[in-house]
């Protein structure tokens, strides 16, 4: 029986290398929140120091608008932890880089930008998915 992935132009990752990737990107992401989470402790605590009143201190504003953005941002990176260990259960089932609206594999570039995409770049990007 023919494999019916031997004509695939970007051939998916090997488990191993996928993994190491996905370690990588885990562990880089989980420094950016220990970071991100330090930050946002020195607003709030640089904040506790000083009695702030947004409507009347010119400063108020600005320091309500980092904290929101530093918060937004750590947010996002625990987002892409989980995206991230979702993908290891995919590679753990066998069904890592394949994408889940088409079926067909993800292209091997796309998956070392983004290794926890789910989709192809055609699916994701496409306005009826």
């Amino acid at each position: 029986m023919s494999d019916p992935f031997s004509n695939v132009a970007f051939p998916a990752f090997e488990p191993e290398a996928a993994r190491e990737l996905l370690a990588a990107e885990r562990a880089d992401t989980l420094a950016q929140i220990d970071a991100l989470s330090r930050e946002f402790d020195g607003i709030v605590a640089a904040n506790a120091l000083v009695a702030v009143d947004d409507e009347h201190d010119p400063e108020g504003s600005s320091t309500a608008f980092e904290r929101a953005h530093v918060a937004a941002l750590l947010a996002q990176a625990r987002e892409h932890v989980a995206d991230l260990d979702r993908a290891l259960e995919r590679l753990e089932r066998g069904e890592y880089g394949r994408c889940e609206g088409c079926g067909e594999p993800i292209p091997r570039e796309r998956l070392e930008v983004r290794p926890a995409a789910r989709t192809c770049v055609r699916c994701a990007t496409s306005p009826s998915r």
